[in-house]
């Protein structure tokens, strides 16, 4: 009898995530990942947690429920001050949603420009970000007046065309919502601010090992949608508006969400997803004066890059060859 080959098929695995969004083109690396078939190909089908709960998400990596939680760098440091034993794996996003923005082309044009007016909040947690913008500019927060102005796209763009606000403390989910109501808009938001591990996401440092083959997929999966964004941007819009459509019903608001996270969720590491100990460490003295976390951690605690070194090991060529014939057969 001659021997047949013997075909490896990747396991199916459900990856369980709990993340802010739904599918939607803030982590549009997913959405990619999926109109591609490339978390199909590594045998992961990627579930969803409802977002909208008053529970911590480290909860739900600490408690089995979630294999991955999406957090920022607050709630990171505030879990490991707390005992959680967490380790965060891969950067989703590297720089900040969040900004201080103007009304283009009007008076306001620098921080220091700022002192003595009304800065609006979108929400109060905006607040923490605004105190450290005016502490790089050498100011206080005390040095403005501030006024919590809500989500609400037509009340935002009132506040700051009419001149209620000199800026908006916000993030770039809210200039979408500005831009859709016919508001042009400058940020001002200091160089220094602007690199932050934003989104990152987080397992049970238990469970690494036990999970490793499906997450080294799924992390492959995201990073090769990543890079469709790097050198494709018009197939991952497309992807967007046919998987998400319920983003593009008032087109404006759809496209500047899109423009807004597209840079957004592109690695300024050399490995896409990588994770930057020196940014960590030096964002935290800002964490601790704005009383966002208590004290400083140390990053070796809970930085882990086990999985990066795969999450990047695919062709670049064939990604953009299954880009570009994915855009030609959805023209």
């Amino acid at each position: 009898m001659t021997a047949l080959p013997t075909m490896i098929v990747a396991q199916d695995a459900t990856i369980t995530v709990i993340k802010p969004t739904p599918r939607s083109a803030v982590f549009f690396p997913l959405v990619v990942g999926e109109a591609l078939g490339y978390f199909a190909d590594e045998g992961v089908t990627v579930k969803l947690l409802p977002s909208d709960t008053s529970i911590p998400y480290v909860a739900f990596v600490q408690n089995g429920q979630a294999d991955l939680a999406m957090l920022d760098p607050n709630e990171t440091i505030n879990a490991r001050l707390a005992g959680a034993n967490i380790n965060t794996v891969y950067e989703v996003m590297q720089n900040a949603p969040e900004g201080i923005a103007v009304l283009a082309g009007g008076s306001y044009n620098s921080m220091s420009d700022l002192v003595g007016t009304t800065v609006g909040l979108v929400t109060d947690r905006d607040r923490a970000f605004l105190q450290a913008a005016m502490a790089v500019a050498g100011h206080s927060i005390d040095d403005v007046n501030t006024v919590v102005l809500g989500e609400s796209g037509p009340t935002l763009a009132v506040a700051i065309r009419d001149g209620n606000v000199s800026a908006i403390s916000g993030s770039v989910f809210d200039w979408a919502a500005l831009v859709a109501n016919g508001i042009e808009l400058t940020q001002i938001t200091p160089e220094e601010l602007l690199a932050s591990p934003a989104n990152t996401l987080a397992i049970n440092a238990d469970r690494i090992e036990e999970l490793r083959e499906p997450l080294e997929g799924f992390f492959r999966a995201w990073s090769k949608g990543m890079y469709v964004g790097m050198v494709n941007p018009d197939a991952v819009e497309k992807m967007l508006r046919v998987n998400v459509p319920e983003e593009w019903e008032v087109e404006a608001a759809g496209m500047g969400l899109f423009q807004g996270v597209l840079p957004m969720n592109i690695s300024t590491t050399p490995r896409l997803g990588d994770l930057q100990t020196d940014v960590w460490t030096s964002v935290q003295p800002r964490m601790v004066s704005s009383g966002a976390v208590t004290e400083m951690v140390d990053v070796s605690t809970f930085l882990n890059d086990t999985y990066i070194a795969e999450a990047n090991d695919f062709d670049r060529a064939q990604v953009e060859a299954d880009a570009a014939a994915w855009l030609a057969a959805n023209q």
